[in-house]
């Protein structure tokens, strides 16, 4: 019997946005059960900075700054390559027009929690969006869990799949599915797979490589927590956040590591 035949309540998904993340959604929709996307405003990227050099130092921060516009750059001087890797792996990145949508301000706010509560879901997966503080989680009416682009608690925070390469850490290019608490990727891991990146991938594509050899977790964690299976592991990992690469330690690594 298929998950949706035994559990009616649908998934909810609460993201940014984005291909890979539309990978999974529809994957979650074709072999798990109906999905409500909730598309978060991403935020500016001048509140972005202004938080990451309160942590870091504005050197950190506009050196990952400067990261974030080269990534940029080159999905688009890279698209030739991004569109070959979804061909290749039947990735669907794209929202289908019967995708119920619903568009929110913030993760963290009150009209995601409004929306979560009118929907009433079995499950909802973290894809790409803010943290939730102890008090959104607290309503939340079911599991929460994340899908993160990197194998917990090892490569907790950004670009996971980019610093395990960089590491020389290769074996560890994968992914994670956790339970989420209001710490940053320390919840309990549920599921975790790994793969392994093709020439021609970079930054700018590692999260859709990522995506093409994730979606079975995905579908596995969402349908053990519709019928209550929910099993974590210990993964026997240390625990360490991580950020984006300042632009003057990427090019490094691309130069010595070919890494990129």
């Amino acid at each position: 019997m298929a998950a949706s035949e035994s559990s009616p309540r649908p998934i909810v998904v609460v993201t940014e946005g984005g291909p890979h993340i539309w990978a999974i959604v529809n994957a979650l929709a074709d072999r798990v059960g109906p999905v409500s996307v909730i598309l978060e405003t991403p935020e500016s990227k001048k509140r972005l900075l202004l938080g990451r050099a309160r942590r870091q130092g504005w050197v950190s921060a506009i050196g990952q700054l400067g990261t974030m516009v080269l990534t940029r750059l080159g999905k688009r001087f890279l698209a030739g390559h991004a569109a070959r890797l979804i061909a290749e792996e039947k990735l669907e990145t794209e929202p289908r027009p019967n995708q119920t949508i619903i568009h929110v301000p913030s993760a963290d706010g009150p009209e995601c929690l409004e929306e979560i509560a009118s929907i009433k879901p079995g499950v909802v997966l973290l894809a790409g969006c803010r943290l939730l503080s102890k008090g959104t989680l607290a309503k939340m009416p079911c599991p929460v869990l994340n899908y993160h682009a990197g194998i917990a608690p090892k490569y907790r925070g950004m670009n996971g799949g980019y610093w395990a390469l960089a590491s020389g850490d290769r074996e560890n290019f994968g992914t994670t599915v956790h339970l989420v608490d209001a710490g940053v990727d320390t919840g309990g891991v549920l599921r975790q797979v790994r793969g392994k990146p093709k020439p021609g991938d970079t930054i700018a594509s590692y999260a859709l490589r990522q995506a093409a050899f994730s979606r079975d977790v995905c579908v596995e964690a969402a349908t053990d927590a519709l019928v209550g299976k929910l099993a974590m592991i210990d993964p026997r990992l240390p625990s360490k956040q991580w950020y984006h690469p300042t632009i003057w330690f990427y090019l490094w690594t691309g130069l010595t590591k070919r890494v990129w």
